[in-house]
């Protein structure tokens, strides 16, 4: 018979036999099983996901480009006759019926073959690669700036109790949404490249040169950013957990950096996330401003001179990019999240 202890009047619990050993589980082990389950989960559906949205994107692009006129018609100039124009269309394939063209559009896509450039024969795909990285690299430091300015300014204004302050701060961010990205960028060259002599405003000249870009690009969204961190601040302030520390003798250096604005980060972590899309879409502005030898600019003027293989290529790794943005943020939300931690596949 095995022997019990009692507790209460309805309870019993066994006891342990000699010899015998309770595995133990920790809370990390209980918390990293629904983890890992979530995770590949969710990188199995963005996957799925990520095929349907590059082929509508892919088969969307296709036809609308096909309004926007002719390239042969670019390719010959104002001086090419009929003749001329037939004989570029049979080059480039733009003589068959458009079904066809999309059949053989869709076969090359597949592995990631958009054939050559209109403007200048060479691949399009390897044109794209050889600008992607200097895109990128700007966004990267536009958005860690971004963050590095917003957050801490954010949280500062959040966590004031003076109504004026708090004012003067909503003003301004009122006023920063207001102005467009390229005013700002026109601004900077005006005062800096222009008047003070201090920074190049064309091109990428070394690293002096992308300090006007990145400023640009990163008062795109730092507005936004600051008003959502700011707000969420002020609300976490009020919140019970807040008047706990500060009865427990927590200082307001630690309310607000260690938890007010940590609990604060949560909901802000969407909106961060996003920001690369938005920043990316902002970086297209930003590099015909400055000339930026970019992605940006060079769809661009591929979009101008009607070279469609280097804007489909072009949009389909930029779909790409920000898609990955957008699933690395919602991995981020499987860690941070408690919630997202204790769900149980």
């Amino acid at each position: 018979m095995t022997d019990v202890v009692k507790g209460s009047e309805n309870e019993t619990a066994p006891v342990e036999q000699p010899g015998t050993q309770t595995p133990s589980i920790s809370q990390g082990d209980v918390e990293t099983v629904p983890v890992l389950t979530n995770l590949s989960r969710t990188l199995g559906k963005r996957f799925f996901e990520l095929l349907v949205l590059l082929f509508a994107i892919s088969t969307l692009l296709f036809f609308l480009l096909r309004l926007t006129g002719d390239p042969a018609a670019v390719l010959a100039g104002e001086t090419g006759d009929e003749e001329q124009l037939e004989l570029i269309r049979k080059q480039y394939g733009l003589d068959k019926p458009l079904i066809v063209q999309y059949g053989v559009f869709l076969s090359k896509v597949a592995v990631l073959d958009f054939g050559k450039s209109l403007a200048n024969a060479q691949d399009a795909m390897g044109l794209v690669w050889e600008r992607l990285p200097t895109s990128f690299t700007l966004v990267l430091i536009a958005f860690s700036a971004n963050l590095i300015v917003s957050i801490p300014l954010g949280a500062w204004l959040g966590s004031r109790p003076d109504r004026r302050t708090r004012k003067a701060g909503s003003a301004f961010i009122f006023v920063a949404q207001g102005i467009p990205g390229y005013i700002t960028g026109l601004i900077l060259i005006q005062i800096f490249a222009v008047e003070l002599r201090w920074l190049p405003s064309i091109g990428n000249q070394g690293p002096a040169s992308w300090i006007m870009p990145a400023i640009t690009l990163a008062s795109f969204q730092a507005p936004h950013v600051i008003r959502v961190i700011s707000a969420n601040v002020s609300e976490a302030m009020r919140e019970d957990f807040i008047r706990t520390a500060r009865a427990n003798g927590a200082g307001f250096h630690t309310l607000l950096w260690k938890h007010a604005l940590k609990n604060a980060m949560m909901g802000a972590t969407a909106l961060i996330g996003i920001q690369v899309a938005f920043l990316l879409s902002g970086s297209i502005i930003t590099e015909v401003i400055f000339a930026w030898p970019g992605l940006g600019r060079l769809l661009v003027v591929s979009v101008q001179t009607l070279d469609f293989p280097v804007v489909q290529a072009a949009v389909f790794m930029i779909a790409i990019f920000v898609y990955t943005a957008i699933t690395l943020t919602d991995i981020v939300f499987l860690f941070i999240d408690p919630r997202l931690r204790r769900q149980r596949a």
